[in-house]
C-alpha cells in the first residue's frame, strides 16, 4: 500500500493529507496548540483514530505513539553521526535512515522492511511517499513518519 503524506501549504499549525495512490484522501492528520508537537490523525470520516505527542525537555526528539488514547510506543532519535536512526519501542521495530535524511526504512526484528518513506524534494512543503508492506500498519507507519518529520522540524 502506497501513501502520498502532504503538509498543507496555508496553516498556523501542523497539518497534513495522506493521500492513497489514487489520490483519495484516507488520513488528515491536525496539530494541536501544546508544549511541542502533538498531531492527531483522523481518517476519511473524521475520526480521531491516532495521536503522535513529543516529549519535552530531552536531550534528542522523543514521541510517544497512541492509538485512539492507548499508548502503544515511542520514537526516539538516537544519537549517530552520519546516517540518523531512530529507535522504536513499538512493535519490535527499528528505523533507519540515509545519510541525506531523505529516505528511511522500518524494519521488524528479522530484518525484513515493514514500510519505507521517501522525502520527495522539489516540493513548496514537507512531502512523503510511504510504502507499507501490509496494510494493517498504515497507521503505525505514518506515526513514525510524522515523528520523524517532527523531529527534523523541531531540530531546524
Amino acid at each position: 500500500m502506497k501513501l502520498l503524506f502532504r503538509q498543507r501549504f496555508f496553516s498556523w499549525l501542523d497539518s497534513y493529507d495522506i493521500y492513497d495512490e489514487q489520490g483519495n484522501t484516507i488520513f488528515t492528520v491536525e496539530g494541536k496548540m501544546s508544549w511541542g508537537h502533538c498531531l492527531h490523525i483522523q481518517d476519511k470520516n473524521g475520526n480521531h483514530i491516532a495521536t503522535v505527542k513529543e516529549r519535552i525537555l530531552t536531550m534528542l526528539p522523543k514521541f510517544e505513539l497512541y492509538m485512539q488514547e492507548q499508548y502503544v510506543g515511542e520514537v526516539s532519535k538516537e544519537f549517530t553521526f552520519f546516517v540518523p536512526r531512530f529507535h522504536l519501542d513499538c512493535r519490535g521495530w527499528e528505523v533507519e535512515g540515509d545519510i541525506l535524511e531523505w529516505s528511511y526504512r522500518v524494519v521488524d526484528q528479522g530484518g525484513g522492511c515493514v514500510a519505507s518513506a521517501e522525502k520527495k524534494i522539489w516540493n513548496l512543503t514537507d512531502t512523503y511517499e510511504i510504502d507499507v508492506a501490509n496494510e494493517a500498519d498504515a497507521v503505525y507507519a505514518l506515526m513514525i513518519v510524522l515523528a520523524i518529520d517532527a523531529a527534523k522540524c523541531s531540530r531546524g
